[in-house]
C-alpha cells in the first residue's frame, strides 16, 4: 500500500515495507528511512498460550505497510505492517519509539486529539486503544463490530469514535464508553471505505463508499446533510485543453473517468477547510469540492483535475498545496496549487525537486506494477442475488396462461352454444317439415 502525508514540513511515503520522509524545505536534512522489515520480530507465542487462543493463529504476513496516520500536531507517525507490528515514529530527531503488536491484521489507524492514545481498528471488527504513555503497553479491546472495519476516526472533540464498516453502516459511539451508541449515519448502498472530518468543521463528516458516492452528515444527529454521485460528476477532458498534461503524456493520456463499480479511496481537505478533494480507486481524475456552511448546497462541486495515469495517494501540505503520489519512477510526486479559482501543476518548485530526489531511489519497478493491477477493494463488493425479478416474471407467466385458458374456455362454450342452437333450429325444421306431410297425407273424413 502506497501512502502519502504531512508531518509538519516532512512529506511522508510508504512504498512496500518501506517508509521515506523528506524535508521539504531544507535539503541539508537527511531523508528518514525506515524499513520494516529490519524491525523486532514477534516473539514465538508459548505453548500456554497457544492453548488459551485454541490453538489457532494467523498465518505470516509480509512486512509491507498497510496503515499509516500522522497526529494532530505532527509530531508523531504511526504504522502497521502485514506481519502485525504496531510502530510509533517521533520526529524531529526521527526515530522509532515503540514497537508493538495487534492481535489482527489492521487497516485503519487514529490518532486522539490529545494524543495520549492511538486506536487501531483491525478486520475483524475490533477496535483497539494503545497507550501512547506507556510504549510498552498491550493494546485493550475498546469496542467491537459484526462486521469487517474500513476506517476509524476520533472526533476534534474527543467524545466521539467514528467507525465504517462493510456492512454500509457508519457509527458514531461514544469514546469513554462506546457501548453507548450516538447515531448511526445510513444511506450508502456499499461498503464505506472512507472516512474525514473537514478542517474548521468539526461537527460535519465525509465518507465515500463503494458506490461511488460522497456524502455529508451531521455526524452527532446522523443526519444526511448532501449525497454527491461522482459517477454523475465524471466528464471527461479533452487532453488538448488540459493545462496540467505535459506534451509528452497528451500522446498516450485517456483521461480518467469514474467508473460504475469506482470505489472512494481518499477524502482530504485543505488546511482552511474551504476545499475538498475526492479520489477514486484506479481512477485517473480527482474531483474537488468547496465548503459552504452558509450556502443552501453545503458541498458544492468545483472542478476535477485529470491525470496521466490513476494516483496512488495524495495530501495537502501546511500551506494547502495538493501533492499527489505517482505511480512513476522519473516523476513520483506532483504538486498543484489554486491558482485564479483553476489547479494548476507547479513543476518548478525546488521543493519538488528535493522531494523526487528523495523518494526516486526507493522506487520499485515490480511493487509499482503490482499496485497499478491491485484492486484493494473488490473483494469488498457484496453480491446481491436477486430471486423476486424471476419470481414476478414466472407469476406473470402463469396469470397470463391462465388468462389464455378461460379465453379458451369461453371461446369453447360459445362455439357449443352456437351448434346447440343450429341443432334445435334443425329439429324444429324437420318436426314442422314432417307436421305439414302429416297433415297434406291424412284423408278427409
Amino acid at each position: 500500500m502506497s501512502v502519502v502525508g504531512f508531518s509538519g514540513e516532512w512529506i511522508l511515503s510508504t512504498r512496500g515495507s518501506r517508509l521515506v520522509a523528506v524535508h521539504i524545505k531544507e535539503s541539508n536534512r537527511e531523508p528518514y528511512v525506515f524499513e520494516c522489515s529490519s524491525a523486532d520480530k514477534k516473539p514465538k507465542p508459548t505453548k500456554a498460550e497457544n492453548d488459551s487462543d485454541g490453538g489457532s493463529s494467523e498465518e505470516a504476513g509480509s512486512d509491507n505497510i498497510l496503515a499509516l496516520v500522522v497526529s494532530p500536531s505532527g509530531k508523531l507517525v504511526a504504522l502497521t505492517d502485514d506481519n502485525k507490528r504496531l510502530l510509533v515514529f517521533q520526529r524531529d530527531p526521527w526515530r522509532c519509539i515503540s514497537t508493538r503488536w495487534v492481535v489482527r491484521r489492521c487497516v485503519s489507524l487514529a490518532f486522539s486529539p490529545t494524543e495520549e492514545e492511538l486506536l487501531v481498528a483491525d478486520k475483524s471488527g475490533d477496535v483497539y486503544s494503545f497507550s501512547l504513555a506507556e510504549p510498552e503497553g498491550a493494546g485493550l479491546l475498546k469496542m467491537g463490530h459484526l462486521s469487517m472495519l474500513l476506517a476509524v476516526l476520533v472526533s476534534p472533540d474527543n467524545k466521539y469514535i467514528i467507525t465504517a464498516d462493510r456492512d454500509e453502516k457508519i457509527r458514531v459511539s461514544h469514546h469513554q464508553s462506546p457501548y453507548n451508541i450516538q447515531s448511526f449515519c445510513l444511506g450508502h448502498r456499499q461498503f464505506v471505505s472512507a472516512l474525514h472530518i473537514p478542517s474548521g468543521h468539526p461537527s460535519w463528516l465525509l465518507s465515500g463508499s463503494g458506490d461511488g458516492t460522497l456524502k455529508l452528515w451531521e455526524y452527532k444527529s446522523g443526519n444526511l446533510l448532501q449525497s454527491c454521485d461522482l459517477r454523475q460528476l465524471d466528464q471527461t477532458l479533452n487532453s488538448e485543453t488540459d493545462p496540467n498534461l505535459d506534451k509528452d503524456e497528451v500522446q498516450n493520456h485517456n483521461p480518467g473517468s469514474v467508473k460504475q463499480n469506482a470505489t472512494v479511496c481518499r477524502i482530504i481537505s485543505s488546511p482552511d477547510g474551504h476545499h475538498v478533494a475526492a479520489l477514486c480507486e484506479r481512477v485517473s481524475a480527482v474531483q474537488f469540492f468547496t465548503l459552504d456552511p452558509d450556502g443552501e448546497l453545503k458541498l458544492v462541486p468545483h472542478s476535477q483535475l485529470h491525470l496521466s495515469q490513476p494516483p496512488l495517494d495524495m495530501a495537502f501540505n501546511p500551506d494547502g498545496q495538493l501533492w499527489i503520489l505517482m505511480e512513476s519512477r522519473d516523476v513520483p510526486v506532483q504538486v498543484f496549487t489554486l491558482r485564479q479559482s483553476c489547479w494548476q501543476r507547479a513543476a518548478d518548485q525546488p521543493e519538488l525537486s528535493r522531494v523526487t530526489d528523495g523518494l526516486t531511489p526507493h522506487w520499485n519497478a515490480l511493487e509499482a506494477a503490482a499496485m497499478r493491477t491491485t484492486n484493494h477493494f473488490q473483494h469488498l463488493f457484496k453480491l446481491s442475488y436477486d430471486n423476486i425479478t424471476p419470481y414476478l416474471q414466472k407469476k406473470q407467466q402463469r396469470l397470463e396462461e391462465q388468462q389464455m385458458k378461460r379465453t379458451k374456455v369461453q371461446e369453447d362454450g360459445g362455439k357449443r352454444t352456437n351448434v346447440q342452437e343450429e341443432q334445435q333450429m334443425k329439429r324444429t325444421k324437420v318436426q314442422e317439415e314432417d307436421g305439414g306431410k302429416r297433415l297434406r297425407t291424412e284423408p278427409l273424413s
